[in-house]
């Protein structure tokens, strides 16, 4: 990790907390002023519906019309695996990253076909291979339903019964709105709870595979190039959806730039951000600082040991884990730029600073001075989760992922389980993952024919378990309970070899049964799963209380944050649709002026630098074609545009909405943009619409793919194909 303003040696703890305690506001107001004005600088990840229409006419003298909106909005598309993408042709070709669409090239695999290191190609439509449980999402329309939710949850209710009629209400929202439209309905939480608006999506579910590069040229340079720049990387892969059997013909697709972005010029990102913590309090974030980021890096770094350590023993272990690591690895490094951002006495200032602001601004409101509690809600709130996070992290974690439990056939147990308990139940009081509106997408992931390893099974459940034994001692009654007297490796290994549940009819009958079969089953991972469902649910029950007490607060402050800046800012992110924007640019780092594009010529000259060398090495089709390339084709380039993770794979557009490049990551200044924004060195990195073109035609002989992203008839339809 290069030094940046993200580092200081030595580094000391920013006491953002404990002074702000103990600090009173007036003089914290006049001793550290207001957050540096930022109305000029390009942050934000705007919602569509509320886009930041005044700063880009102020700054950039251009003003997006409604129409221009909804085309990009509509062209756009989330990535269930995580990730985003857009529609770059008439016929349903997607384009996202090569890593995003990982998860998809790693389930094809088998000991013969490694698509993830080796690449592939479709040459017809024949060809195309379909994903096993790959879903795409296009939102289609946005519903503020505010105040529908707000009324159901009344003042006097405790926690628990405010949670219960919550979760009650946007079931009924959500089960209304996919009855009446047929679209997937989520109900979206904004502003940590201050308003709550309905997205209705488009799912496509039958997604097949065209084109993806060989793994070393889409992640050039490995890890030691993540999260830097300059960048080589040609991180694209392109999938095709079909609907009723036959390519999808979407709404909206995005017509290919020829020419690229230009220097200095305006470009826009429309992405699904994961999420972010501008508008957290200072307890909280100190908490990450001190609790859940360290918790969470000490696990990646086992993790990461373990997976390497397994990979290097052979070809197929390695393929076998790729995926895994990659994700272990790059989620390693953006946790440990996070921790490093709070560790920054100068994020500490903002962070403090802007706080200090609103706080102030809620104190000399009459009419908002009950808001200030909110704050201590929140403290006290964040401290019980702390207190209980052990359990809760190794039980039942988010979205189900138990760190004691490393293991998708625990994770199909788990969700055989609890469907069997919570299906019965009204729709309004079920976990939401069991809701009707998730239906669809639930079976999707849990009928999945994903190939399952039982030697891997085996290597990251032992792991898992010595994990947490190790973190609740050997004497505990859950580790005694869990291990059944056994050691991890072996306890590992009698639930993997005994479980059935890499048979996917066993899970259809299991889940078809219901409850009666999940009771009557003897398969061990089953019985795992309801050994420890009480625990795990205690622990959910315990976070998701508290959270609702947070969740009131935020609106809270969100209200009085409505009241003194008005409703024209931006909610932190949530994986939902935004828009971004900013300049093609490059930018200084300790001296030295680093140029806003990359080309060609620079990565053959950065492999010769390494020898060719892991990862420095190129693929065998691009040492043969170097002489056939342009040298000078534009390859990466950086802009200023506000991302995050969940951006991945995200259409750069310019101004007439045309797609220019693809985000695929930040420079290692970016990982602070997880708390504030800056574009002084801070950075996104996307590939360039030219040097996509330009690989698919010289290096992997793919002309009738460019053809279709260039927007000429299929060769299938004998059309004359002719440059434009």
């Amino acid at each position: 990790m290069h030094a940046s303003f993200l580092s200081r040696s030595p580094r000391r703890r920013h006491p953002f907390l404990s002074t702000l305690a103990a600090t009173s506001l007036a003089v914290l107001g006049a001793s550290l002023g207001t957050p540096p004005d930022r109305a000029c600088a390009d942050e934000g990840m705007w919602l569509f519906t509320n886009p930041p229409t005044a700063r880009l006419k102020e700054k950039y003298h251009f003003e997006p019309t409604q129409a221009w909106l909804e085309h990009l909005q509509k062209a756009s598309i989330r990535f269930n695996s995580g990730g985003s993408g857009s529609f770059v042709s008439a016929d349903g070709l997607v384009i996202t990253n090569h890593h995003v669409g990982a998860d998809a090239l790693q389930k094809f695999g088998d000991a013969q076909h490694n698509y993830l290191r080796d690449g592939f190609y479709a040459k017809t439509r024949a060809e195309e291979k379909k994903c096993l449980d790959l879903e795409l999402n296009v939102l289609m329309s946005i519903e503020d339903v505010t105040s529908r939710v707000k009324a159901a949850v009344q003042p006097d209710l405790t926690a628990e019964a405010a949670l219960a009629a919550r979760r009650a209400v946007i079931a009924d929202i959500e089960k209304e709105s996919k009855e009446k439209t047929g679209l997937r309905s989520d109900v979206v939480t904004l502003y940590q709870g201050g308003a709550y608006h309905l997205y209705r999506f488009k799912r496509y579910d039958d997604v097949r595979l065209v084109f993806a590069p060989e793994q070393g040229i889409a992640f050039y340079g490995g890890d030691p190039d993540n999260f830097e720049y300059p960048r080589y990387d040609l991180d694209i892969c392109i999938f095709r959806a079909y609907e009723n059997g036959q390519p999808a013909h979407p709404e909206q697709h995005l017509k290919w730039s020829a020419n690229g972005p230009a220097e200095h010029g305006l470009v826009f990102v429309s992405g699904h951000p994961g999420s972010t913590s501008r508008q957290l309090t200072l307890a909280e974030l100190a908490d990450q600082r001190d609790r859940s980021l360290p918790r969470v890096l000490a696990r990646m770094y086992r993790r990461e040991t373990l997976l390497t350590s397994w990979s290097e023993r052979s070809l197929e272990n390695a393929r076998k884990s790729r995926d895994d690591l990659f994700g272990i690895q790059n989620s390693r490094k953006a946790f440990d730029g996070r921790l490093d951002a709070l560790l920054d006495p100068d994020v500490g200032d903002i962070l403090m600073a802007r706080e200090t602001t609103l706080r102030n601004a809620i104190a000399n409101d009459p009419k908002l001075a009950d808001t200030l509690a909110a704050y201590n809600k929140i403290q006290n709130a964040q401290s019980i989760i702390a207190a209980n996070s052990r359990t809760w992290d190794y039980f039942e974690g988010r979205r189900g992922h138990a760190a004691a439990f490393n293991s998708t056939l625990f994770e199909v147990a788990r969700t055989l389980v609890r469907a069997g308990d919570e299906r019965p139940k009204p729709n309004g009081e079920r976990l939401p993952e069991f809701r009707d509106s998730s239906k669809d997408s639930l079976e999707l992931r849990l009928f999945s024919e994903e190939p399952i390893y039982a030697d891997y099974e085996e290597l990251t459940l032992a792991d898992s378990l010595t994990d947490f034994a190790g973190a609740f001692g050997d004497g505990d009654p859950l580790v005694q309970a869990v291990l059944a007297n056994q050691s991890p490796r072996v306890r590992a290994h009698e639930l993997v070899t005994g479980s059935k549940l890499k048979d996917v009819a066993v899970r259809r009958q299991l889940y078809a049964g219901g409850a009666a079969a999940i009771a009557a089953s003897k398969d061990p991972m089953i019985e795992l799963a309801q050994a420890v469902d009480g625990v795990a649910r205690a622990a959910r029950k315990n976070f998701e209380t508290q959270d609702e007490i947070k969740q009131q607060a935020y609106a809270q402050i969100a209200a009085a944050r409505f009241s003194t800046e008005g409703a024209t800012n931006f909610p932190d992110a949530t994986f939902t649709l935004r828009l971004s924007y900013g300049a093609v640019l490059g930018y200084e780092e300790n001296g030295k002026s680093v140029p806003a594009f990359t080309n060609f010529a620079g990565l053959y000259q950065r492999a010769s630098e390494h020898e060719n060398k892991p990862p420095f090495d190129l693929p065998p089709r691009w040492v043969e074609r170097k002489d056939k390339l342009n040298p000078n084709t534009p390859f990466n380039f950086v802009c200023t545009a506000d991302i995050i993770g969940g951006n991945s794979g995200s259409p750069v557009v310019n101004t007439a909405g045309e797609f220019v490049g693809i985000i695929f990551d930040g420079n290692i200044q970016s990982l602070a943009l997880d708390y504030v924004y800056t574009d002084k060195v801070a950075r996104a990195v996307s590939v360039d619409s030219r040097a996509i073109m330009e690989a698919l035609r010289v290096v992997y002989d793919a002309a009738p793919l460019a053809d279709e992203l260039a927007g000429h008839q299929p060769v299938a339809a004998k059309a004359t194909v002719t440059d434009q």
